[in-house]
């Protein structure tokens, strides 16, 4: 593969700390993800809340800081930098916030959000500026005059594709989609995905696709990684997923996904109890307390990740029972 971005033993652990400020522990809300991301392709990355998702995306983006692990991009290291040295490397990396009227200023008019990256990264000038402000909003389908009204003068849908239209201003590569459609209608979020695809048409652009919609996810991305408790446990083409998960974690969340005329995929693999805390991650298989087919082994050691026949990566220690 070459990849775009290509991602090795990531870790971002947030230390726990008690009501003295003295650290007791550490969260390890990231620990050993490792997964690359073709140029022009789009990567669905699901999972319970809470296994990870957002903060990967966030760490890649630079939001957050990686405790250790490498980040590379576009062939450079970006793991760890300063924000002042991460910023132009990451300058065709852009992460898309899944409120996105959150992070438009409400006492900004949307003309001058979205001129504002121009303006802090770039020398273009005034007018240029503008005409590409026009040029962007025209791409996500709004009119011209939403560039003289605030943010709460237009609907969530209209916020998302202002959102988009402020991350697109600077041409970028690489998009992280936080969640994209959540929030909104049936239709709308027809037509948020029908956009975000003409835009990778238009742009040329790849994708990661946060989601917990697995429905969506199986719709709109060409790979699928399936996040547990900070860790990849499933990564593989999407219909070779769906067909026949190898996880037995991806067989649980796909048991719970109903089709048309009753349950789909798995049947009988039910997900029982709740996921321990990303403070106290069970020894060995971090699924194993919650997995019908756990052992002494799963106890014992944690499952390297394993490639199958058809390309896809598996970190379970039972595939040989499973399949």
């Amino acid at each position: 593969m070459n990849a775009l971005l290509d991602i090795a033993a990531l870790n971002r652990h947030f230390p726990i700390r008690n009501v003295w400020g003295r650290r007791t522990g550490w969260l390890r809300a990231l620990d050993g993800v490792s997964l690359a991301i073709a140029k022009g392709e789009i990567l669905g990355v699901v999972g319970e809340s809470g296994c990870g998702k957002s903060t990967l995306g966030k760490t890649i983006a630079g939001i957050h800081q990686p405790s250790s692990g490498h980040v590379r991009f576009e062939g450079n290291e970006i793991a760890g930098l300063s924000p002042s040295a991460g910023r132009a490397l990451r300058r065709n990396l852009q992460y898309c916030y899944q409120d996105p009227g959150a992070s438009l200023d409400p006492r900004w008019k949307i003309g001058t959000s979205l001129e504002e990256p121009l303006i802090v990264h770039t020398d273009m000038s005034q007018a240029d500026r503008r005409t590409r402000v026009r040029e962007t909003l025209a791409a996500v389908n709004l009119p011209e005059r939403h560039l003289d009204l605030y943010p709460h003068e237009i609907s969530g849908g209209q916020q998302r594709r202002v959102g988009l239209a402020r991350i697109l201003m600077l041409r970028p590569s690489l998009v992280i989609l936080d969640e994209p459609t959540s929030g909104l209608d049936v239709s709308v979020q027809a037509v948020v995905l029908n956009l975000l695809l003409e835009l990778r048409a238009a742009f040329d652009l790849t994708y990661m696709f946060i989601s917990h919609d697995l429905s969506v996810v199986r719709l709109f991305s060409q790979r699928i990684a399936v996040m547990y408790l900070g860790r990849v446990v499933e990564i593989g083409d999407t219909e070779r997923v769906f067909a026949a998960p190898a996880h037995p974690y991806t067989r649980s969340l796909l048991s719970a996904v109903p089709i048309i005329g009753g349950r789909r995929i798995v049947e009988t693999f039910a997900l029982e109890g709740e996921p321990p805390s990303p403070g106290a991650i069970p020894s060995g298989c971090r699924f194993r307390t919650r997995c019908p087919f756990a052992d002494a082994a799963c106890a014992a050691t944690d499952p390297p990740d394993r490639e199958l026949p058809d390309g896809r990566i598996v970190a379970c220690h039972h595939l040989e029972t499973l399949a």
